[in-house]
């Protein structure tokens, strides 16, 4: 069988049983968005990293080196945050074609030590090997306090669903990334607001310890496959279903305005584009409205309701704004089955 007809996930889950029994100290191994050990009493140690290849993750011709080193971090930072820590160092290894630029390398570390040093991380060494094309493998550290730790599999029915920022707006930018004409029938701001979204997004560091230090907050993920299949990891590892109401995405007026001009659906972006790098939670019903608020005053980051978990066999539903309620298909990223 090829990986291509395997997909991802169950490929993950393949090679999972040949790996040996964890040591005493592994808090969560594979199925979070890192890895947790426990450090001492006090402080539990975040794992986690991320490959960038040429021509399946970045397009070097449209990204710049800069935005590409700031993007390398945020996407690495983003699975920190979304278990309430703190990044702390990386590691960073390069598999480098001979002829690229040293230039190039200049300017992606430059992006990448920016974004590192706005949450106060840092890079501690790395390796460097020859290969036919550009690859960028970030390794993450993090801590947490015990009792600040989000992880996927706490969800419990009736909690709400909460999502920060808005969605959609990366797969708008790739829109246009893969359609320059488009470019031409929109506003430049509208224009330069999705491929900054795209390009260099904004990981959610200071929203997740905001919300693993809240109280109330069960379960986590960033969003970086898609809201559709990100939130039906959550239920995987929770063992529930979900109700998501598509009246209530998050959804910006430049993203909409792409979807126009590309004739696509922006809720169709919203659920299942990727890389929006937000945060969804699982929030127990009586804390939901008073984490939304507290949230958007202690981060400035915008968050709602959009839905809510439901007992296992409710199954996974999206409910239009009609009434109409659909089967809510994890469809998502993945990086080996043949994409939409």
């Amino acid at each position: 069988m090829h990986i291509s007809e395997l997909g991802e996930f169950p490929l993950i889950a393949r090679l999972t049983q040949y790996l040996p029994p964890y040591l005493a100290d592994v808090v969560r191994g594979v199925g979070d968005d890192v890895a947790v050990v426990r450090l001492d009493d006090a402080r539990y140690l975040l794992l986690t990293c991320d490959i960038q290849v040429a021509g399946v993750h970045f397009l070097p011709q449209v990204i710049t080196p800069y935005q590409l080193g700031r993007k390398i971090a945020a996407i690495n930072l983003s699975d920190i945050g979304a278990m309430g820590g703190r990044p702390t160092h990386a590691l960073v290894s390069l598999a480098l074609p001979p002829d690229t630029e040293a230039e190039y390398l200049d300017a992606m570390y430059q992006g990448l030590a920016e974004e590192m040093n706005r949450y106060q991380a840092d890079v501690v060494g790395g390796n460097m090997a020859r290969a036919d094309q550009m690859i960028i493998d970030l390794f993450l550290i993090g801590e947490v306090s015990p009792d600040h730790l989000l992880l996927r599999n706490g969800a419990r029915p009736g909690d709400q669903v909460i999502v920060t920022g808005h969605l959609g707006a990366s797969r708008a930018g790739l829109a246009l990334v893969l359609d320059p004409d488009l470019r031409a029938r929109l506003p430049e701001a509208q224009v330069e607001a999705v491929l900054r979204a795209h390009l260099t997004p904004t990981p959610r560091v200071a929203e997740g310890q905001f919300a693993g230090a809240f109280g109330g907050v069960t379960a986590a993920i960033d969003l970086s496959d898609g809201l559709a299949a990100d939130v039906g990891h959550i239920c995987d590892e929770s063992e529930v279903g979900v109700r998501l109401f598509a009246q209530d995405l998050p959804v910006e007026e430049s993203t909409r305005a792409v979807a126009q001009a590309a004739g696509a659906d922006p809720l169709h972006w919203a659920l299942f584009g990727g890389e929006d790098y937000e945060l969804c939670l699982a929030v127990a019903p009586e804390r939901a409205e008073s984490l939304v608020e507290a949230l958007a005053e202690a981060t400035g980051t915008p968050a709602r309701v959009i839905g809510e978990f439901v007992p296992v066999q409710a199954g996974r539903t999206l409910v239009w704004p009609e009434g109409r309620e659909s089967p809510l298909t994890p469809r998502g990223w993945d990086h080996f089955r043949i994409q939409d």
